[in-house]
């Protein structure tokens, strides 16, 4: 049973950085589609990133963190990273990790089988 696990998330003040972690466990990421979203209370799962796989050079990013969130793989280590800079104040909201064998367009949440607990993320002065 795949599973995965978040961390990194946290109180930062607007324009500050963050790195989320999603550590996978049970397979490996190498071969999946991964991907990143947040929910707001309230509010519907958006996609923030994702990565189609690691032996293709395809990311996606929401338009509104282009320029500023980075998706990394670290093989080795079956974890996958979400770098946070120039955090934007907004409301607070749980981001989620996610993996499915393949899936594009991947910022689309429909499409993912298996899902981590999250990560609190909360940009506030």
């Amino acid at each position: 049973q795949p599973r995965l696990v978040e961390s990194g998330g946290g109180l930062v003040q607007p324009g500050g950085s963050l790195r989320l972690s999603c550590a996978a466990s049970g397979f490996p990421l190498y071969h999946y589609t991964i991907g990143w979203f947040r929910q707001a209370p309230g509010k519907e799962r958006e996609g923030v990133s994702c990565s189609l796989s690691s032996s293709e050079a395809s990311t996606s990013y929401a338009d509104s963190v282009k320029g500023r969130f980075t998706i990394s793989r670290d093989n080795a280590k079956n974890t996958a990273y979400l770098q946070m800079n120039s955090l934007k104040p907004e409301s607070p909201a749980v981001s989620y990790c996610a993996v499915v064998g393949y899936f594009d367009p991947c910022l689309n949440p429909a499409g993912y089988d298996d899902w981590g607990q999250g990560t609190q993320v909360t940009v506030s002065s």
